[in-house]
């Protein structure tokens, strides 16, 4: 039906006769002159029809189109006048010969255009013509350049992809599970898999080695711009591996797809514990584009009568560089926000470093001495700010945290680099749940715990590390995984800690835990959220844009009407 597309043609193509298909984007008419740009996946070819080139019946023709008919166009290719150096095709134009209308269209609810025009909801419901937009149409293009990296990079270190079954077992992995009634057996449900979780470790029983599959996953949880309720995962596993064996590998994969995709090189992928993430930022997801770490003062700013600091368990705090600049209007507005939001934490103080000396906001508790100590802590330099904060351990960190987030927000500070990634290492295996009086797993029941940590399964559990491990760049966990417990014994006693009696165990894992009594090799793995690391590619933080038909923010699919009484 066509020669060519609209993205196509350039001046080598003059005198040319071709065939165009495509959707009207615009016409624009002057009486003597009338312009319409058709325009399909590749791009816009701007048509021009006047008295002097084309019969009066076309003419007339060309008046009756509308936004987003769609049509058959023939015709010449000749240089424009008036040349456009925002397209590619700018510099030519086609003449038509003959219009065929292929099809009709009503009025758009809103312009097709680059620029999103009209609510969101509005694109939501009409999500077929907002996938004609080329930001999203790029969008997709990126993430099916995504998927052929990852099927490359897989198949040359010699990983087979294996499709596991969508209509499962329910098994507790973290969140809510969809199910689906089953009609041959009523009163019996299956559910949709939250990961293939246990499939993969089979296939690893299997004696498969090294397995990949780009998974459906989905989880009946709160959404967030981060999340929707079925997804796609990078899902892979390997057997006789170690963190030491899961970590060079993985970075090299993310490095890979950063370099083929983009044409980016990133820098090196530095390891932190868990501890030392919660001890430094106060977040397992730390952003080293911005690296401001923690700066514990809680010894040096107690006994002086300032009642704050001196209940505080902890005062922590950070430099703000060249942040002398600072007003005290902008202070206050931060201390507002710190209240507004974490009423528990003591008042917002400061310490500038002028040229003149050191100015405290607590000048009158503190000698010069006091805050020469500091800021000699700090590493404070003239024109630097350093903001402190107590409170109790874990609420101080995480309101730290969060006002390093609103700071860098609100003033726009500008990264150091473009991406930062890094390994966090050494996760808690357990955390206790108080209304339950039982143990949940912090990643799932079956991350093995670190070995030399293993006697400590009997006696203090929440002191157990996991050989768990994410993979976080510029603050956004982008994949996760774990060494695997392997012994039938281990897993049994995590379940029990996690208060599952001998029948529940049965009854959920018995297919497992029977496939451990038949020789488990060690293995491990890890998942990477697909959309989640298409919009990172983008610096974007909205997921939804890399998927083709996504679910609102109350899991709703507007276009559909789902979900919807059967």
């Amino acid at each position: 039906m066509r020669t060519h597309h609209c993205g196509e043609l350039r001046l080598k193509d003059e005198k040319s006769t071709v065939i165009l298909c495509g959707w009207v984007q615009e016409v624009r008419d002057t009486g003597h002159l009338i312009w319409v740009d058709l325009r399909d996946r590749y791009g816009i070819t701007q048509l021009i029809l006047s008295k002097d080139m084309v019969a009066p019946a076309l003419m007339a023709q060309a008046r009756t189109l509308g936004r987003e008919y769609v049509l058959r166009v023939s015709g010449s290719v000749v240089v424009r006048s008036a040349k456009n150096p925002h397209i590619p095709t700018g510099e030519i134009e086609v003449v038509p010969d003959t219009i065929d209308v292929l099809s009709s269209s009503e009025t758009p609810p809103f312009v097709v255009a680059d620029k999103m025009a009209g609510k969101e909801t509005l694109h939501m419901q009409y999500r077929y013509l907002d996938l004609r937009r080329k930001p999203l149409q790029e969008n997709l293009q990126l993430r099916h350049q995504v998927v052929q990296a990852i099927h490359r990079y897989f198949d040359r270190h010699g990983f087979i992809e294996v499709e596991t079954p969508l209509l499962v077992k329910s098994t507790p992995e973290g969140a809510r599970d969809f199910v689906v009634p089953s009609r041959l057996h009523p009163g019996e449900h299956y559910a949709l898999p939250q990961s293939p979780q246990l499939f993969k470790q089979l296939l690893m029983v299997s004696g498969m080695d090294r397995y990949y599959q780009i998974a459906k996953c989905f989880r009946d949880e709160d959404l967030r711009a981060d999340r929707q309720p079925e997804f796609t995962q990078i899902d892979c596993e390997l057997s006789f591996v170690t963190p030491a064996d899961i970590y060079p590998l993985f970075t090299d994969f993310i490095q890979h797809i950063f370099q083929t995709v983009k044409g980016v090189s990133l820098p090196p992928f530095p390891h932190m514990t868990y501890q030392e993430a919660m001890e430094k930022y106060g977040t397992d997801k730390p952003d080293l584009r911005w690296d401001m770490p923690f700066i514990s003062l809680t010894d040096l700013v107690k006994g002086s009568g300032f009642v704050p600091f001196d209940n505080a368990a902890l005062v922590i705090g950070i430099k703000l560089p060249n942040g002398a600049t600072y007003t005290r209007k902008k202070l206050d507005q931060w201390q507002r926000w710190l209240k507004e939001n974490y009423l528990a934490t003591t008042p917002l103080i400061y310490v500038k470093a002028l040229p003149e000396g050191y100015k405290s906001s607590v000048a009158k508790f503190y000698t010069d001495a006091n805050t020469t100590q500091w800021a000699k802590k700090a590493m404070l330099a003239s024109g630097d700010m350093l903001l402190l904060l107590g409170g109790e351990i874990e609420y101080v960190r995480e309101a730290m945290a969060a006002l390093v987030r609103h700071i860098i927000a609100g003033e726009r500070i500008a990264p150091s680099q473009p991406y930062a990634p890094l390994w966090i290492t050494d996760f808690p295996l357990l955390a206790f749940d108080e209304e339950r009086q039982a143990y949940d797993a912090i990643h799932h029941p079956f991350a093995a715990p670190v070995y030399e940590d293993i006697p400590l399964l009997a006696t203090d559990p929440a002191k157990v590390r996991a050989q768990a491990y994410d993979l976080v760049i510029n603050g956004a966990e982008i994949g996760g995984g774990s060494i695997r417990i392997h012994q039938r014994k281990l897993q049994n006693q995590v379940f029990q800690l996690l208060g599952l009696d001998e029948n529940t165990i049965k009854r959920q894992f018995g297919f497992l835990l029977n496939a451990f009594r038949y020789g488990v090799p060690p293995h491990g793995g890890i998942a990477f959220g697909l959309a989640r690391l298409c919009a990172l590619l983008n610096n974007d933080e909205a997921i939804r844009h890399y998927i083709a038909f996504p679910k609102n923010n109350s899991g709703r699919d507007t276009m559909l009407g789902a979900p919807a009484p059967l």
